[in-house]
């Protein structure tokens, strides 16, 4: 069992994924964060084939779970097709009826005033279904 806290864990992906998905992931890190101080960082499904698990930021309920894919880094919003998404960042995932994705790929620039946005609209549907 793994005894360091979940950021920690996350900090160790984030050094273990070298060059720009590495760096890309620790951006979108620092986005979400700085959108839901309160947010908590968990590390989830360890499994055989991914030892280290996936980084997953929630607040009563998953927010967004990130994932480092060959070509981009993803971050999934579970209930993705509920939040309003007017400069569409989301641009994975499109055909799914519940969740939706953002592609970042190397070179990329992303918008932090719209994640920051996503991030506090999946809070507050998290929250309202939660009541």
């Amino acid at each position: 069992m793994d005894e360091r806290t979940a950021g920690q864990q996350i900090d160790a992906m984030i050094q273990l994924t070298t060059g720009w998905r590495g760096a890309t992931l620790a951006h979108l890190r620092a986005i979400i964060l700085a959108a839901a101080p309160n947010v908590v960082e968990e590390v989830k499904w360890k499994k055989p084939s991914r030892p280290e698990g996936v980084p997953v930021w929630s607040y009563d309920g998953i927010i967004c779970v990130a994932d480092t894919l060959k070509l981009a880094v993803r971050l999934t919003f579970p209930k993705g097709a509920q939040l309003p998404d007017p400069l569409r960042l989301f641009n994975a995932r499109l055909d799914s009826k519940m969740v939706r994705a953002i592609d970042v790929h190397a070179g990329d620039s992303v918008d932090v005033a719209a994640l920051t946005d996503l991030v506090r609209a999946a809070i507050e549907l998290n929250r309202s279904t939660a009541r």
